[in-house]
This record gives C-alpha cells, structure tokens and sequence, in this order.
C-alpha cells in the first residue's frame, strides 16, 4: 500500500472518529475569505469548544459513508469548511453570525445532528435554537416562578398583618 493511501486512510478514520464525538457537524460554502477572517472565525471557533477544519470532500464522504450515511454525497462539492461541535447549536450559531457579517462569502451547506442530515434551511433553524444550557436556564426559571409568586403573596400577608397590628398598637397607645 502506498504511504499516501495509509495517509488518506488515517484521515478518514480521524473524521470518522469526529463525527462519532460530535453532537453536530455543520458543512458550509466558504468563497474568498481573507486569511484574517478565516482566523478570526476559527478563534470563534475555538472559543465555543468547536473545532473548525477543511478536509477534502472525497475524504470526508468516505468517512459518511464507512458510517452508513450518504445523504451528504449531493452537497460534499466546492469549497467546503466543516465544523465539528460538542452541542447541537454551537457551530451553528457562529456560521450564522459570519453569514451576517460576509452573506457573499459563507453559505450553509447542511449539518449532521443527531444521527439525521438537515438541510441549509434546518441549519438556519439550528442557529435560532437556545442551547441546551439556555433551555434549563429558562426551565428552571418557569419552575421556580411560582415559588417566587407564592413566597412574594404570603409576604404581602404577613406584612398587611404586621401594618394591622401596628395600627390596634398605636391607637390603643393613644
């Protein structure tokens, strides 16, 4: 075997084994991003625990395909930047913000979550979604609202008492 196809085969289990830890993994279109935006957005990236990479697409359908999914064949063409994200919104979320910030240069391709393919629209869904984290935020929130309510009407209770009583003191200590 030849050491580039050894080489070709590492890579393609190293994807593999991305998609397999990966919540999601989102594909876009890049076309004529400068070096200091492509570095940007990798700091981005980064930042959000998501890992930003170009690999070629033959490799990358290869590796889809070794794990029985082939619905990505169609859009694995051009240049293709993948993302490769511990949630299913993070990736998401950053390429919608570079697709504001540059809609000439950054197009979502598709995404890959939860073991389904979702097309460029459901990416665009995606990057709407709140994140887990913000969901048990808001959960939590709304299941403590009426502990809040409920501790907030027996203060009021309590302190229409305490003004009744002050009120029988002062007129009886006149």
């Amino acid at each position: 075997m030849s050491a580039n196809l050894e080489a070709k085969k590492q890579v393609v289990e190293e994807i593999k084994q991305k998609i397999q830890n990966s919540k999601s993994v989102v594909f876009v279109d890049y076309k004529g991003l400068t070096v200091a935006e492509v570095s940007d957005l990798r700091n981005k990236f980064r930042a959000a625990g998501v890992e930003y990479k170009v690999y070629k697409n033959t490799l990358v359908r290869k590796a889809f395909n070794e794990l029985g999914v082939t619905d990505f064949d169609a859009d694995l063409n051009g240049p293709t930047a993948t993302a490769f994200s511990p949630d299913e919104t993070a990736a998401a979320k950053i390429f919608a913000e570079a697709v504001k910030a540059m809609p000439e240069k950054i197009i979502p391709k598709s995404a890959y979550v939860d073991n389904a393919y979702v097309d460029a629209k459901g990416v665009k869904a995606l990057a709407d979604m709140p994140s887990r984290e913000e969901l048990i935020a808001k959960m939590l929130g709304s299941m403590q609202a009426p502990i809040a309510n409920f501790a907030g009407v027996l203060s009021a209770m309590l302190r229409g008492v305490v003004v009744a009583l002050n009120a029988i003191a002062e007129k009886k200590g006149a």
